[in-house]
C-alpha cells in the first residue's frame, strides 16, 4: 500500500531556507535524520508549491535516470517560492534565460550535443599547459600574501573563475564583473551577494536584471567570435546549429551563462573544502606530499564532501511508485544530492573524509541525461592546482571560522581564513 508522508513543518521550512543550508552541520544532522526517519516524504513549507524531500542515494538514481518520467522543465529546476514560479509564468513570453538544465528531450539532447564533445577528457586535457600555467601563477600569488590569506578569496575564487573565462573569452580585466554577476546569481539570498537584498526572497536564482546583463555582455563576445573564431568553446557556441539553423540567441546566450557560473561556483566551492580537510586533518598535507597519486581522490572526496549543486527539482509526468510511496502526475521532487553523497548504505564511514575512498560512487556532478558536463574540466583543474601548490606548503591551519553562502541551490564556502608555511 502507497503513501503521502508529510514532514514536521519546522523541518519543511528549513529545507526551504538558504540560511539553513548555510549551517553545514546542522544542515548534514537533518539530512541524516531524514534518511532514518523521512527517505521519502512531502515538504510544505510556507510560500512553497508542496514537494517531495529525495534523501537516499537509490533514490536519486532512480529518479534520474528515467527522463521521461522525471522532467525538468515541466516546471523551474530548482527549488523556488511560489511568487517566483507565478513570476517566471507571466514572463513566460519574454524570457531572460532558458538554460540547459532546464530542458527535456526532444531540446535537451540536441543543445547538450552541441559542446559535448569539447568536455571530452581528450579535448579538455588539451588546455592543461594553459591551465598549469594559471594554476602556478594563483600559487605564487597566495605564497606572495606572506602566509595568512582567506583561501576562498584568494585562491579558490579566481583561479577557476580565471580558467573559465578565458575559455568563453572573456577578458582577465572584466573578471571581476563576472565574479560580482556569478554570486548575484547563485547567492541571490545571501546579503553579501545578493543584487537588490529586498528583492532576494522573492527569486529563485539572481534577479532578471542579472541575467539581462551577463546576456548583453555574453552577445558581444558571440559577435566577435562569429566574426573571428578560435579554439575555445565560445567559438563552439557561436557557430552551434540546431540541425541546420542556427540557435536561437537567447538559448546560446543561456549556455554562455550556465557555463560561466556552474564552471565557476562549484569548482571553487569543492576546491576550498580540500583546503578545509587539510586544515582539519594535519596528517593529510604530509600524505599527500609524500604521495601525489593520492591528489585525484583527493579531488573526488572533495567533490563528494562538498556537493556544491545541492539539489535539483523533478516533476512527475505519470503516476509512480518509489519507495512505497504514491507519486502523483505533477508532483515535484527535490534531489537532495548532499544527503546521496552521505548516504550509509552506499558510502563507508560517509562523514570521514577520505582521499583513498574507493569505489566513490558520488552523486554530484549529477546522473542520467543531466550529468554534469564539465565534471572533467573541473577535476582537471583541481587536480592540477593541488599539484602546484601542495610542494609549496609545509603546514596550513585554520586561522577563523569557515562561512558558508546562504543558498538552497548551489552553496559551499564563502570564506576559509588560513595561516599557512611555505616549504
Amino acid at each position: 500500500m502507497t503513501t503521502r508522508p508529510t514532514l514536521p513543518a519546522d523541518v519543511a521550512e528549513r529545507i526551504a531556507d538558504p540560511k539553513a543550508w548555510a549551517d553545514v552541520a546542522g544542515m548534514h544532522t537533518l539530512l541524516t535524520r531524514l534518511r532514518a526517519n523521512h527517505p521519502l516524504s512531502i515538504a510544505e513549507a510556507e510560500g512553497f508549491d508542496p514537494f517531495w524531500v529525495v534523501t537516499k542515494h537509490a533514490d536519486i538514481l532512480e529518479v534520474s535516470r528515467q527522463n521521461d518520467q522525471f522532467l525538468s522543465g515541466a516546471r523551474s529546476p530548482v527549488l523556488a517560492p511560489r511568487a517566483a514560479m507565478q513570476a517566471m509564468a507571466a514572463a513566460a513570453g519574454e524570457p531572460v534565460h532558458r538554460s540547459i538544465v532546464g530542458m527535456d528531450a526532444p531540446d535537451h539532447p540536441h543543445y547538450r550535443l552541441m559542446t559535448q564533445s569539447w568536455f571530452l577528457p581528450g579535448n579538455v586535457k588539451k588546455r592543461e599547459e594553459r591551465i598549469r600555467a594559471m594554476a602556478r601563477a594563483s600559487v605564487e600569488r597566495m605564497l606572495d600574501t606572506g602566509g595568512a590569506c582567506d583561501f576562498v578569496i584568494d585562491v579558490a575564487l579566481h583561479y577557476p573563475l580565471h580558467v573559465i573565462m578565458d575559455i568563453l573569452g572573456v577578458p582577465e580585466t572584466d573578471e571581476p564583473r563576472m565574479l560580482r554577476l556569478t554570486q548575484e546569481v547563485f547567492g541571490a539570498n545571501d546579503k553579501d551577494f545578493a543584487r537588490d537584498d529586498d528583492k532576494a526572497s522573492s527569486v529563485s536564482l539572481g534577479p532578471d536584471a542579472t541575467f539581462r546583463e551577463m546576456n548583453a555582455y555574453f552577445a558581444d563576445i558571440v559577435a566577435k567570435r562569429r566574426h573571428s573564431a578560435s579554439d575555445d568553446l565560445a567559438s563552439v557556441l557561436a557557430h552551434a546549429k540546431l540541425g541546420e539553423r542556427t540557435a536561437p540567441e537567447l538559448e546560446i546566450l543561456s549556455y554562455f551563462v550556465t557555463v560561466a557560473t556552474a564552471g565557476h561556483d562549484t569548482t571553487s566551492s569543492s576546491t576550498s573544502a580540500a583546503m578545509l580537510a587539510m586544515t582539519q586533518d594535519p596528517s593529510l598535507l604530509p600524505r599527500l606530499k609524500a604521495d601525489p597519486r593520492l591528489i585525484p581522490g583527493l579531488v573526488d572526496e572533495a567533490i563528494r564532501w562538498t556537493t556544491p549543486v545541492q539539489h535539483f527539482m523533478r516533476t512527475a509526468v505519470e503516476p509512480y511508485e518509489l519507495r512505497g510511496r504514491e507519486i502523483r502526475s505533477g508532483d515535484w521532487l527535490m534531489l537532495c544530492y548532499p544527503s546521496g553523497n552521505r548516504d550509509e548504505e552506499v558510502f563507508d564511514a560517509p562523514f570521514e573524509f577520505r582521499v583513498d575512498r574507493n569505489p566513490n560512487r558520488h552523486l554530484a556532478f549529477g546522473y542520467g541525461a543531466h550529468l554534469c558536463l564539465g565534471q572533467h574540466l573541473a577535476k582537471l583543474e583541481m587536480r592540477i592546482l593541488f599539484e602546484e601548490l601542495l610542494p609549496r606548503l609545509a603546514s596550513v591551519e585554520l586561522a577563523g571560522e569557515p562561512r558558508y553562502t546562504e543558498a538552497v541551490f548551489v552553496g559551499g564556502l564563502k570564506a576559509l581564513p588560513i595561516r599557512f608555511a611555505a616549504d
